[in-house]
């Protein structure tokens, strides 16, 4: 089983920033990858579409509004890994009441890629999801 993780600090406070993301339907009102979701199954499932139009369906597997973090699994997806579990969290910055770090993390089986190579297209996604996350909340 391969592994990933990205962090990045964003100018909002973790509640503001856990307000934006922290609804499990909500990535399009932050990812530009994800301009559209449609909740199934009581919101427990979304499915997801990408520009080039790729369907991505995923589970809520876990969900913390106090610790503010959530984790789903892929159910189906155009990706290279089978067994796809991720978990996206906000934590406060000690001493800090106006700023979040948001950890993006995934684990996942690599189907005919290397860890490596699976492991570099996550941190890629993770990483740039993060970069529009900081644009958004610092609009």
């Amino acid at each position: 089983m391969a592994s990933t993780s990205v962090s990045r600090v964003v100018p909002a406070s973790p509640q503001r920033v856990w307000n934006l993301i922290g609804g499990f339907d909500a990535l399009p009102d932050w990812l530009p990858y994800i301009p559209e979701s449609t909740a199934l199954e009581g919101g427990r499932v979304r499915r997801l579409t990408n520009p080039d139009g790729d369907v991505i369906i995923e589970r809520l597997v876990g969900f913390d509004e106090a610790e503010r973090h959530y984790s789903y699994a892929i159910l189906e997806a155009p990706f290279p890994v089978t067994g796809y579990v991720s978990t996206l969290r906000v934590h406060a910055v000690p001493g800090r009441d106006d700023v979040a770090e948001v950890q993006w993390s995934g684990r996942f089986t690599p189907d005919g890629v290397t860890d490596t190579e699976a492991e570099e297209l996550f941190a890629g996604i993770y990483r740039d999801g993060l970069d529009a996350l900081h644009q958004a909340v610092a609009a």
